[in-house]
Order: C-alpha cells, then structure tokens, then sequence
C-alpha cells in the first residue's frame, strides 16, 4: 500500500489518535496474569499489541471482545487471567514485528515450569534480544537464541524457577527493566532493577494498578515476589508518540489549530513536548483523566504560530522519546536552526536503522544532514521538495514522512505505507481528513 501528502495550509480541528502501544501491550500480559476479570478500553488493536494478546490467550487467559475497530481487532475486550498460572502453548509463540511483545513476555516465559519459543517477523529477528537474555540468566533462566544472527530470535526458553537478583542496566530501558520486573513477579524475595537513567514507568504504574508492590528509591526499581495481580479495569490513554506526528504537523504549520484528545501525559513520556516547546511550538494542554486512573490523560491543544527554531535535544531525554527522533527530525528540517541529536545509539537496532533511513529521505526532500554513529544534525532552512520515498518497513519513518509532505512542494508519496499499521491502525484515515 502507497500512501501520499501534500502541501496543506494548516490543520484545523480536534484528532483521538489510537491508544498507547506500551501501556497495551502491558496490560494484556499484567490483565493475563491477573486474579480475575479484568475490562480494557481503548486498547491499541495494532499488529504489535494483538500479538501479545494472542500470545496471552495461547498462556491461558480468556478474551472476550466487546468492542471491534472494522477491519483492525478489539478496542475493548474483558481479559480472564490465569492467576499466575500460565499455561503451556501448544505450539510457537508469534511476536510478529514486536520488540517490546518478545521483551516483555521473555520476562514471564522465563519463570514458567513448561518450555517455549517465541519468533517474529525478519526485522524483529534481526534485533538484540542478549540485553535481556543476560539478566534473566543471571536469575536463573535458560534461553537460547536460534537466529542466524547472534543473540536474535527466535528465543526458545527452558522450563526453569528464576530467583531475585539486584542488576544494574548497562543502558537505559524501558523493555530490559520491565522483563526483569516481570520475571521477579514469579521470584522468592525482591528483584530490583537500577537504571542510568529514568525511563518510561508504564510497568510500575500498572504494576501498583494491579495491585503488585513495586516501589522506586531514585533510579532503584523494585517488586517483591512471588506476586499476585488483582483484576482492575483500565482505560488506555492515546498514545503520546503517536500524536507527536499530529503535533510537529499542526506547529509546523502557520494558522493551524488543532486538539489531540486525551493523550497520555506521563511525565517519563512528555519529553516530546519539552522539546517542541524548546522550539517554539505553542500548545495549552487540559488534564482530563480523574485520579484513579493509573495513567494520566488530557487534552493538547497545538498552535502553528510561525517558525520553529532549532534545538539539541538533551542526553536524559533521549530514551524518552526514542521514537519521536524521526518526526523531531522533521520538525528540524523545517526550523530554523539545527536540530542536534546525539547519545541515540538505541535508533541504530530499531524497525530499522532509523538513523540512517530518516537521514536518507531528509536528503532526499532537499535537506541537508550530518550522521554520526549516534546521532544526526539536521540543518533547517532548506525548502523541501516532494518525493517518493520508500517507508524502509517502519512504521514511525512512513508517518513522519508522509508529515513532512505538508510542508513540502508538490505530492509526496510513501511507498510499502502498510507497516503503519504496526502502531497506527487507521493512520491513512486521519491523513485524509487533511488533504484536499
């Protein structure tokens, strides 16, 4: 499927972006290990997250839908847990395109008295799965990699009693964090994980939503096992990087006026919208999510008041914001000034090399890019011109591009664009409602 944009004036009105992927993702498995019923709205019924609810209901855990997407999967569905009891899949586990879907459930799968295999798409085979396969040893799991590339899926995981270990991340994640977190669930004692840096806390919000102790001393995150999940509703928030493709479009361009509706405002997630603001972009944002929600939500509203202007974004905010570099990475090319990226290794080992694929369609929209092993400076200033540009099979660089086609001379064209289904189902919708 080939996607195209265009230039645009401005956008006008108000956008609810599908719901968070790591929150979804972390709720089928927490909501499938649970003690109980537990009912999930706004579920992000991507190709990513059903596969790790399908991976749920092969462990066990019952599915009943209540509310479908035409063409997509369920938005909200009752989930029966297995009370920390998985059951043995009959058969491999498919993550498809998801690395955080194989991360995480390796957490689970390493703990359990019963043997596995997980194994995804050609691109999730290809990405380092050793990061997280070195922690889980050291609690006492036995994982092997099969893929033809060392330390890559497949993962085939013995049956095996994982005990409470205190390991320090030799760089910051999100994903190594919470499959520790996840395998302790299952351990004797107390499992703490110490990061270099804060990451996103998804896990441990769910973790105390589910009723799991989990307790943060600074960069120290710890649970006590063995653990039992109590069954909690959860409604999902719209998914912050998702909307940053909407918020770079509407603040890059002059006139615009647009509400993105209850995004997820996670303080270990917003570091986009610090950055924007460093740049000039002008938004108000409204929290509407009541107390108990275990996540909070509200409403941002973004201006296109003028230019943006360059800015570096800073080392403590790169792990949270990872996958916003592509899109920031548009929004420099159209600043003024240079957009800074450095201490961004992680970009190398994602859907692709996106160091190296959102520098090659920047240049190829006329902008000029300086790559580095960790980074990239993108240089403002330049009109971009339309192009057809290939979407490399990654969802985050085919909706950043097809951004950039709003700001760019003559027809923009995304070739492959179906990967954006990975995270954003019904994308090509929301892009249509713009064009003219």
């Amino acid at each position: 499927m080939n996607l195209y944009s265009r230039s645009i004036p401005s956008l006008q009105g108000v956008l609810t972006v599908p719901g968070d992927k790591s929150i979804s993702h972390r709720a089928a498995i927490l909501g499938g290990l649970a003690d109980g019923v537990t009912e999930v709205d706004n579920f992000l019924c991507s190709e990513d997250c059903l596969n790790t609810l399908r991976a749920m209901e092969q462990l066990g855990a019952r599915v009943e839908v209540l509310e479908s997407r035409e063409g997509c999967g369920p938005v909200r569905f009752r989930i029966t847990g297995v009370a920390m009891r998985p059951h043995s899949p009959s058969r491999p586990i498919d993550c498809g395109n998801s690395g955080t879907g194989m991360r995480l459930l390796a957490g689970m799968l390493a703990a359990c008295p019963f043997d596995s295999e997980m194994f995804g798409d050609a691109s999730l085979s290809s990405r380092p799965m050793g990061r997280i396969m070195s922690p889980l040893e050291q609690m006492g799991a036995r994982i092997e990699a099969r893929g033809s590339k060392p330390g890559c899926a497949p993962l085939f995981i013995h049956a095996g009693h994982v005990r409470p270990i205190s390991y320090t991340l030799p760089m910051a994640s999100a994903q190594v964090k919470s499959a520790i977190l996840l395998a302790g669930m299952f351990a004797e004692g107390t499992t703490t994980v110490i990061q270099p840096a804060v990451t996103r806390d998804h896990t441990e919000r769910l973790f105390r939503h589910f009723g799991v102790s989990c307790s943060v001393d600074g960069l120290a995150v710890s649970t006590e096992g063995p653990a039992l999940p109590r069954a909690h509703d959860l409604t999902v928030p719209a998914d912050i990087s998702s909307a940053a493709f909407w918020m770079v479009a509407a603040a890059t361009r002059p006139g615009s006026r647009l509400t993105l509706r209850q995004v997820g405002l996670n303080e270990t997630r917003c570091a986009v919208i610090s950055a924007l603001r460093r740049m000039g972009a002008h938004m108000d944002i409204v929290k509407t999510s009541p107390e108990d929600a275990g996540e909070p939500y509200g409403d941002i509203t973004i201006y296109g008041a003028g230019s943006l202007h360059g800015t570096a974004l800073l080392p403590e905010e790169i792990p949270n914001l990872i996958d916003e570099i592509p899109i920031l990475a548009v929004a420099g090319a159209l600043s003024d000034g240079d957009l800074v990226v450095r201490n961004a290794r992680e970009l190398r080992v994602k859907e692709t090399d996106r160091i190296a694929t959102t520098a090659a369609n920047l240049r190829a929209m006329g902008a000029t890019v300086e790559e580095f092993d960790d980074g990239m400076i993108v240089r403002g200033g330049t009109a971009l011109k339309g192009a057809e540009l290939p979407s490399y099979g990654d969802h985050r660089i085919a909706m950043s591009f097809l951004v950039a086609g709003f700001s760019a001379s003559g027809e923009t064209v995304l070739t492959d664009a179906g990967c954006i289904n990975t995270s954003y189902p019904g994308f090509d919708r929301d892009l249509s409602q713009f064009l003219p």
